[in-house]
């Protein structure tokens, strides 16, 4: 198969442990939670931009975007093995969905212009500890977690998050109850409060991209973990300071 855009996230989900190990998951949930609602809220947009909406959240939106679409036979072949073994309807629809997206849009970039990339958050997701299932009652299993998403609308005035590197992800995740604060106008360093087997701690993120222990109250303000992500990705960049465009032959 050749290495085209299709065969690349394929790969990549070829190497998901799908099935793996607990406490890997389970060590990563808070950031698997926030990349979740992340790529709620970029389906919500493809959904509402490709008229989609009945099939909204976990869907292969392909068929919406460009329905005379076929990827090439080895590319299909390779897909549908893959699907083979995997045991959760809507965990399929969005593996299938990202490879055959991913093909398309090498061939045909106009599609989802202006649009975020729909997949690379339930990607990294799923790299981060493998599948989910929903529940009888509606929930969704994240390891450990259940969340239940509320409709679509709620998810397109939603804040972006546009750092899902690793530096942002990791920082997010840590052991116990974690809520977030910062001061009475939602400015200055960000606090973390954790409480594990009834011992608190409290952590501020520091210019140097680390928790160091923290003394006194929080602020007032207590922010979600979409909006503490948004917080680190800002600090990552800051930190890695301006990019400079030199043009070729720099």
């Amino acid at each position: 198969m050749a290495g085209g855009a299709g065969a690349r996230v394929l790969e990549r989900l070829r190497a998901v442990e799908w099935c793996g190990d607990w406490d890997f998951a389970f060590g990563h949930v808070k950031s698997r939670r926030v990349l979740l609602r992340e790529y709620m809220r970029r389906a919500a947009l493809w959904a509402r931009a490709y008229s989609a909406a009945e099939v909204w959240p976990f869907f292969d939106v392909t068929p919406y975007a460009a329905p005379e679409f076929v990827p090439a036979p080895e590319l299909a072949g390779a897909l549908r093995e893959f699907l083979g073994g995997i045991g959760y309807v809507e965990v399929g629809n969005t593996c299938a969905g990202a490879v055959r997206l991913a093909e398309l849009r090498s061939l045909e970039p106009a599609v989802g212009a202006g649009l975020p990339d729909l997949y690379e958050p339930l990607l990294l997701f799923y790299e981060r500890g493998g599948e989910f299932y929903r529940d009888n009652a509606g929930f969704l299993e994240l390891t450990g977690v259940r969340y239940k998403h509320g409709p679509l609308a709620g998810f397109l005035g939603g804040a972006p998050l546009t750092r899902l590197d690793g530096r942002v992800l990791d920082a997010l995740d840590a052991e116990g109850r974690v809520t977030y604060h910062r001061d009475a106008e939602g400015r200055g360093p960000l606090l973390r409060r954790r409480v594990l087997r009834d011992v608190r701690t409290d952590e501020l993120f520091g210019p140097d991209l680390c928790w160091h222990p923290a003394q006194g109250e929080p602020g007032p303000v207590v922010v979600d973990e979409s909006e503490a992500a948004r917080f680190i990705g800002e600090a990552v960049a800051d930190a890695e300071g301006p990019v400079w465009n030199l043009g070729p032959g720099y």
